[in-house]
């Protein structure tokens, strides 16, 4: 990651962390604008600024040696909640991310893919009636790849495939229907990426990318 880009989400995390504290110095809760308890029925839309961070690892049979390498990303986020019970909630992530891939040991530059993986997840929130109201969550995910680039190999596939979804975070309610939120997600998934490198077969690598995804933004519940 660049030194700007390292700039621009630590100011982005600073900004929504010193407006927290902020809101919660001027006063106490009930010395400041009401705000709209977490109910049964509400929907929930948020705006965050994700970074999404592989964790990745690599297995192959046709490569002697090395290991894939996959870059982080930074983008906006879109989620949609709804409110079964005061304290469980489904929600559902759209957002897509493109990363670079190489490999490394001996280095091939592979291009770049981009990834397309709504996630849902079966949430429980806690202190729903309660500004400071933390959740945490559990639920599956679907990656589809696309708009693959090929670097250095001939040519490059991913294959889509499903995976499984952690999560914890909190929403601060800041006056009527508005919130802050911080999140962070733990998906576990792999792809089976095949590339032709010019050798007498395509190369077949299993790549777990297991990404972690920090994400703060804002919501709306009505």
């Amino acid at each position: 990651m660049t030194f700007s880009r390292k700039l621009m989400l630590s100011a982005a995390v600073a900004a929504i962390f010193g407006a927290t504290m902020a809101a919660g110095g001027v006063a106490q809760a009930d010395e400041v604008a009401s705000f709209k308890t977490k109910q049964a029925g509400d929907f929930l839309i948020r705006g965050r600024a994700i970074g999404v961070v592989p964790n990745e690892d690599s297995s192959t049979n046709d490569i002697g040696t090395g290991e894939a390498k996959v870059d982080n990303d930074y983008v906006p986020e879109l989620d949609f909640s709804y409110f079964v019970t005061d304290n469980i909630a489904f929600e559902l992530i759209a957002a897509t991310t493109k990363h670079d891939v190489k490999w490394q040991n001996p280095d091939v530059d592979l291009g770049s893919v981009n990834l397309l993986p709504p996630t849902l997840t079966l949430q429980y929130h806690f202190m729903p009636d309660q500004r400071f109201s933390p959740y945490v969550g559990a639920g599956i995910n679907y990656t589809m790849f696309y708009n693959e680039k090929s670097g250095a190999a001939n040519s490059i596939k991913y294959d889509d495939g499903f995976g499984y979804a952690f999560q914890a975070g909190f929403d601060y309610a800041i006056s009527g229907p508005w919130s802050l939120n911080f999140d962070v997600k733990k998906v576990f998934l792999d792809t089976d990426v095949t590339a032709d490198l010019g050798g007498a077969s395509p190369a077949k690598v299993d790549v777990d990318l297991d990404p972690w995804i920090f994400g703060v933004g804002v919501g709306y519940r009505f």
